[in-house]
């Protein structure tokens, strides 16, 4: 089991940035391969970056390649979400996810733990 916490969103203006965190509990960080995900309300949630579990490898949908970078630090046991020209349709809630089995898999069934989520607004 891992709980997550994510941390870090807000309100910011078209162009600014934000760094999304998630803390997770438990000894076992290393063994998940992570992911972040955002949804709108009465829309599914929809997959925006993941990670494998030693950091290697790096995933992204083609909507923030180039402007979003994840990472993570299992020594303490934190992933994080680097956003950077930050565009009114990023709005969203932002979730963490962790997966024991795939990493950078984009079907959000693949995730077995979720954060309670953080909400990210951009203004235009």
């Amino acid at each position: 089991q891992v709980q997550l916490v994510e941390s870090g969103g807000g309100l910011v203006q078209a162009g600014d940035s934000l760094r999304l965190s998630c803390a997770a509990s438990g000894r076992t960080f290393s063994s998940y391969a992570m992911g972040w995900f955002r949804q709108d309300p009465g829309k599914e949630r929809v997959f925006v970056a993941a990670i494998s579990w030693r950091g290697r490898g790096t995933y992204y949908a083609d909507s923030v390649k180039g402007r979003f970078t994840i990472s993570r630090d299992n020594a303490k046991n934190t992933v994080n979400l680097q956003m950077n020209s930050l565009k009114p349709e990023d709005t969203a809630v932002y979730y963490c996810a962790a997966s024991a089995n795939y990493s950078g898999s984009v079907y959000y069934r693949h995730y077995d733990f979720w954060g309670q989520g953080t909400q990210v607004t951009v203004s235009s």
